[in-house]
């Protein structure tokens, strides 16, 4: 099974299992301090199809191409792209512009320890900062760890999302940019010292090399195996629904930046995997 760094855990406030339940106000005062997700108060929004034009999409709207453009930031005569989310109707704010910036690690901030062997020691990587859209419409600061070697493309390929108006679930960290999800499986995410899954084989993770996109909306399939198992309503990949990648789509902000997908491959289906060997 695919997993996560524990730093990256260790960002969010998680609810441990056995822990007793508390009732009356102890009770009412720790569901409160996990804020609601903002899924109510977001504006409606249209994942956009192939072929699909700003004119299009606001004539099945019922409102006007200028609205559509202001709303989304997208400017005469750029047009949308596959798998981007339009918002429908005005949001609480505009986005913010984009922003990135790349720094390096601590031992500490990768959880590093020298007695597992990790092929990419703290040196080599690198925090990419990079701003990107939320599932509902909001522009976060989010970070990712990669080898100091794809900085510069990992920047570009997030780069490429933002202008597409494609939407990530969350990126670390997480207790500021999506303090209501505990689930650190729907994270897009980078560097993690691990094995491939039901192998001894170091994954492409490990040294920094691959970049794992929306795992829930985007699955890894080998057989029967199914990682994460929450992501099991995805597997039909001819949808276009939010957070879902598409090789008409936001597949290309990472192909047009020299990553392989792993929705290519015919052993198994890693729709979430990009990775620059191809591994």
């Amino acid at each position: 099974m695919k997993t996560f760094p524990a730093f990256l855990a260790a960002l969010v406030v998680s609810l441990s299992p056995g822990v007793p339940v508390v009732a009356g106000p102890a009770a009412a005062a720790a569901r409160s301090a996990v804020p609601a997700s903002p899924a109510s108060t977001a504006p409606p929004y249209h994942v956009v199809r192939p072929g699909q034009t700003i004119k299009q999409i606001a004539a099945a709207y019922r409102i006007r191409p200028g609205q559509l453009r202001a709303w989304n930031g997208i400017v005469k005569p750029n047009q949308p792209s596959p798998d981007g989310v339009l918002n429908v109707a005005k949001p609480a704010a505009p986005l913010t512009g984009w922003r990135s910036r790349i720094e390096a690690v601590t031992p500490a901030a990768v959880n590093w320890n020298p007695a597992a062997k990790c092929p990419a020691p703290p040196a080599d990587l690198r925090k990419v900062w990079v701003t990107y859209i939320d599932f509902y419409g909001v522009a976060h600061p989010g970070s990712i760890v990669v080898h100091k070697n794809i900085a510069v493309r990992t920047q570009r390929a997030f780069l490429a999302l933002y202008r597409m108006r494609f939407r990530l679930q969350g990126m670390s960290p997480m207790s500021v940019n999506a303090p209501w999800i505990t689930d650190m499986g729907t994270v897009t995410a980078g560097y993690s010292c691990r094995t491939v899954a039901g192998s001894r084989t170091l994954s492409q993770h490990a040294y920094g090399l691959a970049i794992d996109v929306n795992p829930v909306q985007n699955p890894m399939i080998r057989g029967t195996y199914l990682d994460p198992g929450n992501g099991r309503d995805f597997l039909a990949r001819a949808p276009y629904r939010r957070g879902m990648m598409h090789a008409a789509g936001a597949v290309r902000a990472f192909t047009g930046n020299g990553f392989h997908w792993g929705g290519r491959w015919t052993s198994l289906k890693d729709y979430m995997h990009f990775s620059i060997t191809n591994k």
